[in-house]
């Protein structure tokens, strides 16, 4: 195996040795485990440790680090990045709220010293990384195994030359980096979110392939830290699956930051090597070469399926994943799956419930069903984009009347004085009651402002009932009791407010 970490200083060293130590011995099996768990990231790890917690016989398999994508290199790493990047847009923009910045020029972007930027990330990564660590789960007495499994039957496994028994099973191998067949590609070289964090030499000039949320995310990255960036996007909008007007603020935004756009563009063909790269583009009769000294791929995910000998344990799989019911129940009774190789939403939070409805259903005939979770996500850019159940869309195609109330931080006092004004709360509630069925919020913090409404769900509150809530001022958390009072002032009719106006007249 390769060395997945680079540089090889002493935080990928204390990393290496919390998640994949190298002096590591595989435990003797037990006769029979309760739950075999394939895969340690998010979703493997919490199933492991939830099921070991009640008292079963857990063994966990990883074939290559413990915390897998979230740690390694997904949630963790770049947020540590755009922490440096909002930094750096903070000292540019400081001179707005009256703050002079010696030597800076208006609007100009501070020096950032882009290996102290990473080397803060590779230290804050190793410090948390003992959470995940092989020996904190060997001592919650859990079997921990290092190496590849594979089923060999209906209810074993096979890693390192032993085989592992169980009553039941759970895949959570976790999806990776999708790699388009561009024309080309391979030779130059290119970065995923699996080799981007290992960089200690900023680009010069960096094409980003793919406006979703890792693409956005670190296209204003870089360019925030003084790279050239190109953003390259089939879609005629970044984040596709957001709410219209949530692209177009985030499309305003990295333009801001100097990212050249190129919406509706179909990558072609890559030459070069070397570092030194020219990307071929095209929209419809129009063609254009990008040369860029770094290329970034970000146009999806695979799961991780190959290598398993699912045939041999009869569990069904296509390109999407594993074929899971509603229970996370796999074709073989015995075995279910969680995270991101069964489920749309690949994110940490959504393995981490899915680990536990898997945990309810394969050990305690439970009838947890992924249907019933409500997830939410956010897109770290500047700003946040923040959703929580349906979107617009997903509410059409499923014939639901509905209205919508929306809320513009431009009328927010609070984004007003922070001069963040860029923004609003969108609700989508049903036709006949204030039941709410989604929601967007945008702007700076959306991602913590989101879970009020995600509160608000869990708990069948209407949105009538956020009209109620006291919310402190200033805050911007005060949009939600606007939505609220927007709402309520609708159950104001022509008939009740002639009603109300006779009242208070009578006895006049």
């Amino acid at each position: 195996m390769s060395h997945p970490l680079a540089p090889w200083d002493e935080h990928n060293q204390e990393l290496w040795g919390q998640v994949h130590p190298p002096d590591w011995t595989n435990p003797t099996p037990a006769p029979r485990y309760d739950l075999v768990v394939i895969g340690a990231g998010t979703a493997g790890l919490v199933t492991a440790m939830g099921s070991a917690g009640l008292g079963a016989k857990v063994a966990l398999v990883e074939r290559h680090m413990m915390g897998g994508d979230c740690l390694n290199f997904g949630c963790v790493p770049s947020k540590a990045l755009l922490r440096s990047a909002h930094a750096a847009a903070d000292v540019r923009d400081a001179h707005a709220v009256g703050v002079r910045v010696p030597g800076l020029e208006e609007g100009g972007l501070p020096p950032v010293d882009f290996g102290a930027v990473m080397e803060r990330m590779r230290r804050l990564r190793a410090g948390i990384s003992h959470h995940d660590s092989a020996a904190r789960f060997s001592d919650a007495g859990i079997d921990v195994f290092l190496g590849d499994a594979t089923f060999s039957g209906k209810d074993t496994v096979s890693v390192a030359g032993a085989t592992l028994r169980f009553r039941k099973a759970v895949i959570a191998t976790g999806a990776r980096a999708f790699v388009p067949p561009i024309p080309g590609l391979a030779d130059a070289g290119f970065l995923t979110n699996e080799t981007v964090f290992s960089l200690t030499e900023l680009p010069r000039r960096l094409a980003v392939i793919g406006g979703g949320v890792i693409g956005c995310e670190l296209a204003q990255a870089f360019a925030r830290f003084g790279a050239e960036v190109t953003l390259v996007e089939l879609a005629d909008r970044v984040l596709p699956r957001e709410d219209p007007d949530a692209s177009a603020l985030v499309d305003a935004a990295l333009r801001e930051d100097g990212v050249t756009m190129r919406l509706g563009w179909t990558l072609d063909a890559v030459e070069g090597s070397g570092g030194a790269s020219r990307l071929s583009i095209s929209a419809g009769e129009d063609t254009e070469v990008i040369d860029a000294d770094a290329i970034l791929v970000a146009v999806g995910r695979s799961p991780n399926v190959e290598g398993l000998g699912l045939e041999a344990a009869g569990v069904a799989y296509d390109r999407k994943g594993l074929t899971v019911d509603d229970h996370l129940r796999t074709t073989n009774r015995r075995i279910f799956g969680a995270g991101d190789v069964a489920q749309r939403f690949q994110f940490t939070h959504a393995a981490d419930h899915t680990a536990r409805i898997a945990i309810r259903n394969a050990l305690f005939f439970g009838r947890a069903r992924l249907s019933a979770l409500n997830v939410p996500w956010v897109t770290f850019t500047h700003p946040e984009v923040a959703h929580v159940g349906l979107t617009l869309t997903e509410i059409a195609e499923r014939g639901i009347e509905t209205r919508t109330f929306t809320e513009q931080l431009a009328s927010n006092d609070r984004a007003i004085l922070d001069g963040t004004t860029d923004g609003f709360a969108r609700v989508h509630i049903a036709a006949n009651s204030d039941r709410i069925l989604g929601a967007t919020v945008v702007g700076p913090g959306a991602g913590d402002l989101v879970s009020e409404l995600s509160v608000a769900m869990a708990g069948g509150l209407g949105l009538g009932a956020l009209g109620d809530v006291i919310h402190p001022y200033p805050t911007k958390a005060e949009v939600f009791a606007r939505l609220g009072g927007q709402y309520n002032r609708t159950r104001l009719t022509p008939f009740v407010a002639s009603l109300m106006k006779r009242f208070l007249a009578f006895g006049r």
